[in-house]
């Protein structure tokens, strides 16, 4: 019986590793992404590792458009593994006086808004299936906010929060929410962090590891552990010592030279 696969993000990082990885005879594939070229790439690959491929160049804020395009799809083809991946971020730099609101609308409205517009469709027609998965990635990030990226802590946050909500209410009718926490994956957007980034893996490593995860159904799905327990670690600390920690790693806000009076 083929097992049919919903991947957002999949034009490239983490959630190309993960079509990468789930491609395979009897899996049917959606890969949704804003980069057609790449998505055609990746179509390609997954395809000449024997999975059937549906690609569409769609941004996961475009909410009618997407729940039109999920609908269709999943009434021809019913979604058993939705991956909600797509992701952005921003960082405060030491010549920004802050975030500016474009860009922290930009980051929730991917992050959080993007995220429920791809799941929220499908809540109600796996409820009637009576099974289903949904994967919500959010971030270690999501532990504990980091004064360099304020918005992308709070987008990851909020799915991080929804997410194990939806876990406790849908449980009982057959579908398994989980909630995906990486640490440094080593994509584009791990790139642009200007601070330390210890342990970081390969998008191939964290496909595994979220793969093993899901047919496991683990609430949370965090790694590498180092850095796992390390965030833990800071969210339970009081506010002061934990920014002191937390600026060890450069992960409080760049500061600018002090000007003279």
């Amino acid at each position: 019986m083929a097992c049919t696969i919903l991947i957002t993000g999949a034009s490239n990082g983490l959630g190309a590793a993960l079509a990468h990885y789930y491609a395979a005879p009897d899996i049917r594939l959606a890969l949704i992404g804003r980069d057609p070229s790449r998505l055609e790439h990746i179509s390609e690959t997954c395809t000449s590792l024997g999975a059937t491929v549906h690609t569409v160049s769609l941004d996961v804020t475009d909410k009618q458009a997407l729940k039109e395009w999920l609908d269709e799809f999943d009434t021809q083809y019913p979604i058993d593994l939705a991956i909600a991946n797509a992701g952005v971020t921003n960082m405060l730099s030491k010549q920004s006086s802050g975030e500016t609101l474009a860009d922290i609308e930009r980051v929730l409205d991917t992050n959080l808004y993007g995220v429920i517009y791809t799941l929220h469709p499908l809540i109600e027609r796996m409820r009637a299936r009576k099974r289903g998965q949904l994967a919500i990635v959010s971030s270690l990030a999501a532990w504990r906010g980091m004064p360099i990226t304020p918005a992308y802590c709070a987008s990851k946050a909020a799915i991080k929060a929804w997410g194990e909500s939806l876990r406790g209410w849908l449980a009982p009718e057959g579908i398994q929410v989980n909630v995906i926490c990486p640490g440094f994956v080593k994509t584009d957007l791990s790139d642009q962090f200007p601070g330390t980034r210890p342990s970081m893996i390969s998008p191939e490593q964290a496909a595994l590891i979220i793969a093993k995860g899901l047919e496991r159904n683990k609430a949370v799905i965090a790694f590498p552990f180092p850095l796992t327990w390390g965030m833990w670690f800071v969210s339970v600390l009081p506010f002061p010592l934990a920014s002191y920690f937390l600026g060890l790693f450069g992960y409080n806000r760049p500061r600018s030279p002090r000007k003279a009076c």
